[in-house]
């Protein structure tokens, strides 16, 4: 299941402006999710009795420990990372268990990059990413053509940030 992780980087990575020397030229999506699924998010949040902050671009996070340092990742930065993605039915689609990830943010998919830089070195969060911010209307399948994120799904994802 790693691998729509994986798939994910590669596309996003084969579309990135981003330089291999020092200097970094990706820039902030202006995605922002729209009104209807802000809401949807919202509906499901109260319904659950979950409380969280909501970013601007439309995700949703709480953050249970901040992490340490001043230092915060940007687009450009390699996070290490252990995650697990789950689906508002509570269906878990991926999960790095204990391993660690590492990929570049703006590698991405946008909702992680607008809320992952609330975080510092050890920092966890719960985001829940609207469809705009994440798969949009697309199904994600598996290895084996099984849909595993329907299209237009809100995306939960619990994540740790081990080090950038």
């Amino acid at each position: 299941m790693k691998k729509i992780l994986a798939i994910t980087a590669i596309l996003l990575a084969a579309l990135s402006s981003c330089k291999k020397d020092k200097t970094c030229a990706r820039t902030e999506s202006p995605l922002v999710a729209p009104a209807s699924e802000v809401q949807a998010i919202q509906t499901y949040l109260t319904a659950n009795s979950i409380t969280a902050t909501q970013d601007p671009s439309g995700v949703f996070y709480t953050i249970s420990a901040p992490g340490t340092g001043t230092d915060a990742p940007n687009l450009c930065s390699d996070i290490v990372f252990r995650y697990k993605g789950m689906l508002t039915n509570g269906s878990v689609f991926d999960d790095s268990g204990t391993s660690s990830v590492t990929y570049a943010l703006g590698d991405l998919i946008v909702g992680w990059q607008k809320v992952i830089p609330k975080l510092r070195k050890g920092g966890k969060m719960r985001c829940y990413i609207p469809p705009t911010l994440g798969y949009g209307a697309r199904d994600i399948t598996n290895g084996q053509g099984q849909v595993i994120i329907p299209k237009n799904s809100i995306l939960i994802f619990d994540i740790e940030l081990v080090n950038f």
